[in-house]
């Protein structure tokens, strides 16, 4: 895997922005989490999902190693302005998404960029944040169509925002801030 040093300047400085804009709205997620637990728990994997965003757009419009876990990193800062309190979940959050978008795509050395491999990380990040998030609030003292139904938008948020950052990703490659090779 290269270094840091192997990235330039130019692709840094996308990973800081594409990571305080993803971050700014991570730390939007993050205000209205205890909201969304309080009263609807089963759309919690909507908003969580928010946080794929960073390293999906990152990987799409750079398409290098290491640009999801450093652009996950930036966006969980700027997130945590929001929420101090909440830093290190942050952190924590952007380090497991990070590493298993780089983890999918090391497991094809880097070359293959095609979309099975966004939505392979999103369907692992679902199903880590349903197991998570189920536990975290105690799923079984729901009636069983909200278990179904929070099961289902835990690993479906997750896809979703990762068709949004393709988008944003695609749009951004189209208007050139992709650094030349």
């Amino acid at each position: 895997m290269p270094s840091l040093a192997r990235l330039s300047t130019r692709t840094l400085l996308v990973c800081a922005a594409i990571g305080v804009a993803t971050g700014i709205l991570g730390g939007i997620a993050g205000l209205i989490t205890l909201g969304v637990l309080a009263v609807t728990p089963y759309l919690y994997g909507l908003v969580l999902g928010v946080h794929v965003l960073p390293g999906i757009i990152a990987q799409e419009v750079l398409r290098r190693p290491l640009v999801a876990l450093i652009t996950h990193v930036i966006a969980a800062l700027i997130s945590s302005a929001f929420n101090p309190a909440w830093a290190m979940r942050f952190i924590g959050t952007a380090l497991l998404f990070g590493v298993i978008q780089e983890g999918v795509a090391a497991l094809t050395r880097y070359r293959s960029w095609g979309r099975w491999r966004f939505f392979v990380s999103a369907v692992i990040i679902g199903a880590i944040v349903a197991a998570v998030v189920g536990f975290a609030v105690d799923l079984t003292r729901f009636e069983t169509w909200v278990q179904v139904v929070y099961l289902t938008i835990s690993v479906l948020g997750p896809v979703a925002w990762t068709a949004i950052g393709i988008a944003i990703g695609n749009a951004l490659r189209r208007a050139g801030v992709a650094p030349k090779r």
